[in-house]
């Protein structure tokens, strides 16, 4: 029975071994997801910016021809912010991963994995971009910053900033503990559903990108809480 839920969910599929590209394509379709399916980076990146397509979700092999995962993931960024993207690799070097959460990814899945953890990743990150913390969630004040957590932007008097899905939800839970310890394996769990190696090395790279961030107002912080977590430290109460 097909899910109504995900049922319009458009997700891009960008996989150079024809054989798992299309064993996925014709299982996430099975599972209620429209699907469009690129045998390369190139032909990935012109599905992407094309006006007619917009997806909720992409997922890239890293290792393709013309255009490997990480470029066109890349790329991407740099027009779409937001989208969420999975990598597949066969390579599981900490490097590469880690590697992969700095251009932005949301997950990374190596290679080989079950079409049911690929099922259960999807569904973790498309339930936290339309779940109900981000639905009911609305502005901030933390300093001179305007947080809104439903258009995942920070906005000074003179510039605004789009933050991408792992940003806003990392922030977000920031807030809702501000100036108390946000204990670490709760966002991990929360965010990234799980507390492992990868993963928490995922969270300091992106608690590392919202330091830089929150530094255009100097008495916004985040500080480490050895053994704990971390705290958001914010002058005036939101």
């Amino acid at each position: 029975m097909i899910n109504t839920a995900i049922e319009k969910r458009k997700i891009l599929l960008c996989e150079d071994d024809e054989n798992l590209g299309t064993l996925l394509r014709e299982y996430l379709i099975a599972k209620g997801y429209d699907v469009t399916f690129m045998p390369d980076g190139e032909t990935g990146y012109e599905a992407f910016i094309n006006e007619n397509q917009k997806f909720d979700i992409c997922i890239f092999d890293v290792m393709m021809p013309n255009k490997d995962g990480f470029t066109l993931a890349t790329e991407i960024r740099k027009v779409n912010g937001v989208v969420p993207i999975i990598f597949l690799t066969a390579k599981a070097l900490k490097e590469d991963v880690l590697e992969g959460f700095r251009i932005g990814a949301d997950d990374y899945i190596t290679k080989p994995f079950s079409m049911e953890e690929l099922i259960y990743r999807i569904e973790a990150i498309l339930r936290r971009v339309s779940g109900k913390d981000l639905r009911n969630s609305c502005e901030f004040q933390l300093g001179k910053i305007v947080f809104d957590s439903q258009k995942q932007t920070l906005t000074t008097t003179d510039s605004q900033l789009k933050l991408t899905t792992k940003e806003n939800e990392l922030l977000l839970l920031l807030v809702k503990n501000v100036n108390s310890i946000l204990q670490r394996d709760y966002a991990l769990k929360a965010i990234w559903m799980e507390d492992n190696y990868f993963n928490a090395r995922s969270m300091d790279v992106y608690i590392t990108k919202l330091r830089k961030i929150l530094r255009i107002d100097p008495e916004v912080e985040i500080i480490n809480i050895h053994g704990k977590g971390y705290k958001l430290i914010v002058p005036n109460k939101l």
